[in-house]
């Protein structure tokens, strides 16, 4: 029976869910014309879900989505539509929100790593706990997203589906620049930002449960370690992600381990550009303490990259034999699997095609079937 379906686009811009919204977006467009759906985004995004079929049709909705009065204004403003089902891809439930309605969880971290004060974190965990009750389905984005959902929050099992995210397909594009281009090419790109030595390269949001200031200890260590080694004697570390300046802990790290010269912050990059940097990285390091997927990770492999990772959390089911698994708390540890991905050449290669083959486990074609399954259970579950 085709459905109306609204689907919450306002973030479309941020880092790890705009990739989520964005895709999922093109994956449903691509599969299936039954259902109609209708795209709220924000002003000056609409543009940004250019060339869906006719049965996707993008509003705009123009005050921000922070504030519980502009939540109510949005569960007000989304109730004129009269839709069938509502899908809220992010961790947020706006109150008053009609139901039917599915809510994706990309993680708890907000809840795990809070910065608020602790009456705030009481009363939010409250809020959306209420909200996931509320919801039809949970839609948890990996093994380990679900158990944090079911065993923090308390919503039931039946409720919770897992569907993995995947890559952004255009790290597969074979006709595109990026991973895909010549080294004449990338030289060109990197010329650009006066990149001319080796690097360990970071790219991601930077917030204190990705770890990135025992990340700079680790590579203080690599570096001593390297630093009569012919090929890697200049090794740099790269950070693509926030300004430095809004992370104090981070900057301390670098200041302390007297990096300062050869740790570079670079903000977020063009998505051309991101491939470049990946695809040329000598070693791409995540050692996150909490991920509830952990996208950067296959974005690497996806691009010949080999990667070390975290032991804990969502990685080890995401990357499952294809990275270098290290303790995240361990300076020593990240230390010790950076050098074995830069220094042993046959692991290098076996990381390198284990990484391709393991990154094509993942598409959003997939992922969108998995979540169209999940619209026809919500909106057979209704309200209740």
């Amino acid at each position: 029976m085709p459905l109306k379906i609204v689907i919450d686009a306002r973030r479309l811009r941020d880092f790890g869910i705009g990739s989520y919204i964005r895709n999922l977006t093109y994956a449903l467009a691509r599969l299936e014309q039954q259902h109609q759906y209708v795209v709220v985004v924000r002003p000056k995004e609409a543009e940004e879900l250019a060339g869906l079929p006719e049965n996707f049709r993008r509003v705009v909705f123009r005050r921000p989505d922070t504030g519980l009065l502009n939540q109510m204004r949005f569960s007000l403003f989304i109730r004129q539509f009269e839709a069938d089902l509502y899908h809220l891809p992010l961790n947020l439930v706006p109150c008053f929100m009609p139901r039917p309605y599915v809510v994706t969880i990309h993680d708890l971290s907000s809840l795990l790593f809070p910065s608020s004060p602790e009456r705030w974190r009481t009363l939010r965990w409250h809020r959306f706990r209420r909200g996931l009750l509320r919801a039809a389905r949970v839609i948890a984005v990996s093994g380990a997203t679900r158990r944090d959902v079911e065993n923090v929050l308390g919503v039931p099992a039946d409720r919770i589906r897992q569907i993995y995210d995947a890559p952004d397909p255009r790290f597969f594009d074979e006709g595109a620049a990026g991973c895909q281009a010549t080294p004449a090419e990338r030289r060109r790109v990197l010329e650009r930002y006066q990149v001319n030595y080796p690097y360990v390269l970071y790219a991601g949001a930077i917030r204190p449960q990705k770890n990135l200031p025992r990340l700079v200890e680790a590579f203080a260590v690599l570096r001593g370690e390297l630093e009569n080694h012919p090929m890697y004697k200049d090794l740099r570390l790269i950070i693509i992600g926030d300004e430095i300046s809004r992370h104090s802990a981070l900057r301390h790290a670098v200041i302390k381990t007297r990096l300062e010269y050869v740790v570079r912050f670079l903000g977020f990059l063009p998505f051309e550009t991101l491939r470049v940097f990946y695809r040329s990285a000598a070693v791409f390091a995540f050692p996150s303490l909490y991920e509830g997927f952990g996208l950067p990770p296959l974005e690497a492999m996806a691009c010949g990259t080999p990667v070390v990772t975290s032991q804990v959390s969502s990685l080890p089911e995401v990357v499952g034999e294809a990275a270098v698994l290290v303790n995240p708390e361990n300076v020593f540890d990240i230390a010790r699997g950076l050098r074995e991905a830069l220094l042993n050449e046959p692991l290098r290669a076996e990381l390198v095609r284990r990484g391709l083959e393991r990154v094509r486990r993942f598409s959003w074609d997939s992922t969108a079937r998995a979540v169209l399954e999940v619209y026809g259970e919500a909106a057979r579950a209704g309200g209740g």
